[in-house]
């Protein structure tokens, strides 16, 4: 596949890499978050302008699902096992899910800026505009 018009394919990271490491997808700097799960509005390095793309919800709705399913499975699994008191169960998953929302949701979120970087994403428009 090549890379969109004007943008240049060397040097830029993996999907993976650049999910994982939050990297820039154009030239695979870092920096792509200014908070946690907040993007920075532009790369600081190659000043590609992030607020152009549209990731959306769609990371939270699904980690939401997949996460909850886990750590709930997990938890009752516990309980069945070792039947360990309440606070016990509150040390361990509430960062556990907790840490797992925040890195997947930056992971996410950044796979699929990545993505959209990648396939040259736009606004969708009719035929007759």
């Amino acid at each position: 596949m090549t890379a969109p018009e004007g943008q240049q394919s060397k040097g830029q990271p993996g999907s993976t890499e650049a999910a994982l490491f939050a990297l820039c997808p154009r030239c695979g700097a870092k920096g792509l978050f200014k908070g946690l799960t907040e993007f920075s509005d532009k790369c600081s390095s190659c000043d590609l302008d992030y607020t152009q793309f549209n990731v959306g919800d769609g990371p939270a709705a699904f980690l939401t699902l997949v996460i909850g399913a886990l750590v709930a499975t997990l938890a009752v699994l516990v309980e069945l096992k070792f039947e360990p008191p309440f606070w016990v169960h509150a040390v361990l998953w509430i960062p556990i899910t907790s840490a797992a929302v925040i890195w997947g949701l930056r992971a996410s979120k950044a796979w699929l800026l990545g993505a959209e970087f990648r396939r040259d994403a736009a606004q969708g428009k009719l035929k007759d505009d």
